[in-house]
């Protein structure tokens, strides 16, 4: 062997290196990696083939790792996360354009493909035998290259692919726990549950709403502050507070996982429970509110493809983005402003009589990319939503704000703080006859745009004081500022603390009706 193949060897060798490389770019290859080039050495063909394939999905796997880990801090979960494939393609385009999104899908692709190829012309060269006094020194110093930076002591080396495979197991393993739970369902057949509530009930989520607004200074400097007004002016209108914190199953994205356990019951952590938990037919708390004989409803803005799932989730009535009515221009990904969709939530929900409400209300323009931020204007100006189009249209574009990371720091916080004025403002609005209004996050943003809190969210609950301080129970503290040392409570528990904590005290409310029994409602518009 001349150094024509010796050099190639040694490059081939650092190729399957750089595509083993663990999240955190270290140079340190996973023990699996000699094993695989052992097999190569012994013979070619269909070994080459299965270990072409098993290096291209480790080095895919870490690949997902790098993004995963920084937007949701966790690792990437095969048997779970295919479906955010779709969902971060669709956010791309709403946020940067269809082209955008087609050439990221597009990359992609071809990464893939020049990882495969490499991978296939590097193991071809280690599978071709090696004679010669010459061919065996350029063999061992490439196997060497391998070896060594493979035997370093560092633990998550040797369980990395055995990790991720083991994840995935639990993953299915995981799914008959849920099962099993959704069957033993504490609060099935209860009575009363509820009763205590006669008014309207909305459950606000804030997107990318958590801890990190009161505890990282260059965030909780402006929020602090709308808080505060918002305590004052809601506390003279005659309305009671109290907050505290809970703990979400997601960070960076996928709202769906918090709304689901906060319904539930159960935690959802990932697609695969999600799945599980709408198909095991595990009674939610809207499922509760309507034996309890309230009307329930989902507000959701983001929605504006099919969504079969809300069969399962307790919901009379659906408003997806197309059937609230708006008529003014999308704010990027945003389809409408947080002030709309309050203000739709009156006029199609609230207003139209009959038993008391209770809805879910996803407020979504703290929402990635967060540009353009809107500002609030009268409520009697809201109308169709023309009044946002210039908004909609104002300051700088998604590509400018997202090329400096202070520069989208500063667009999240002032996003968070136009919807924590928006929710005071409607919560004002309504003060007189006040709905009990339970306000929370879904998640914390990404990482890298909220560091502090881990997945902590807070929650608010706004009302009259005597439904208010039932919340005293949960730990929650007057007004709007929950203590910075207040536990936070798993978001899997808020259900049946809600279910229990508004109960009747003499059993079933005036308003219970059959299990199962569905109220019809004439459509939007």
């Amino acid at each position: 062997m001349t150094m024509r193949r010796t050099l190639p060897l040694l490059g081939s060798a650092l190729a399957i290196q750089l595509a083993l490389m663990l999240p955190g770019a270290t140079m340190r290859a996973t023990p699996e990696l000699p094993a695989l080039l052992l097999v190569l050495i012994l013979g070619g063909g269909m070994a080459r083939l299965a270990a072409t394939a098993a290096l291209a999905l480790l080095a895919v796997q870490k690949i997902a790792d790098l993004a995963m880990i920084p937007a949701l801090g966790r690792p990437f979960n095969i048997a779970a996360d295919l479906p955010l494939l779709d969902a971060a393609v669709r956010l791309l385009a709403g946020s940067f354009g269809t082209l955008a999104a087609f050439g990221a899908v597009l990359a992609a692709g071809i990464a893939l493909l020049g990882i495969a190829g490499a991978l296939w012309w590097a193991t071809g060269l280690w599978s071709r035998p090696a004679t010669g006094r010459r061919a065996r020194i350029a063999l061992a110093a490439a196997l060497g290259l391998v070896l060594l930076p493979a035997m370093s002591p560092r633990p998550e080396n040797a369980r990395y692919a055995q990790d991720r495979a083991g994840l995935a197991a639990e993953t299915f393993a995981a799914l008959r726990d849920v099962r099993a739970a959704a069957a033993s369902d504490p609060m099935a057949g209860r009575q009363g549950l509820l009763g205590a509530i006669d008014r309207d009930v909305l459950v606000i989520f804030v997107e990318s709403y958590g801890r990190a607004s009161f505890q990282t200074p260059f965030h909780a400097q402006a929020h602090l502050a709308t808080l505060r007004r918002a305590e004052a002016d809601l506390a003279r209108a005659g309305l009671a507070m109290r907050s505290g914190f809970l703990v979400s199953p997601t960070q960076g994205g996928q709202s769906w996982l918090a709304h689901a356990s906060f319904a539930s019951g159960l935690w959802v952590g990932d697609q695969a429970h999600y799945r599980a938990v709408l198909a095991s037919g595990r009674q939610g708390l809207f499922h509760h509110a309507q034996r309890a004989g309230f009307r329930t409803a989902a507000v959701m803005p983001a929605i504006t493809r099919p969504w079969p799932e809300a069969a399962h989730m307790g919901f009379d009535r659906i408003l997806a983005a197309a059937d609230l009515g708006y008529r003014g221009l999308p704010f990027n990904w945003v389809t409408m402003p947080d002030q709309f969709t309050l203000a739709a939530t009156d006029r199609l929900l609230r207003q139209q009589g009959g038993a008391p409400l209770f809805a879910q209300v996803a407020l979504i323009s703290s929402h990635a990319p967060w540009v353009p931020v809107p500002r609030l204007i009268g409520w009697d100006e809201v109308g169709d939503g023309s009044a946002f189009a210039a908004m909609a249209v104002a300051g700088e574009s998604p590509q400018e704000v997202w090329r400096d990371r202070e520069n989208i720091r500063r667009h999240y916080r002032d996003a968070i703080d136009y919807a924590l004025q928006t929710v005071a403002g409607y919560a004002l609005r309504h003060a007189d006859e006040a709905p009990l209004i339970l306000v929370l996050g879904d998640h914390q943003a990404a990482q890298g745009i909220a560091p502090d809190g881990g997945r902590d969210v807070p929650m608010h609950v706004i009302g009259p004081e005597t439904l208010v301080r039932r919340s005293a129970e949960w730990g929650f503290t007057p007004g709007l500022i929950p203590g910075t040392d207040s536990a936070a409570i798993p978001m899997d528990r808020m259900r049946d603390l809600i279910l229990q904590g508004f109960a009747a005290p003499d059993g079933p409310g005036p308003r219970e009706r059959p299990a199962g029994q569905a109220r019809s409602f004439p459509a939007p518009g």
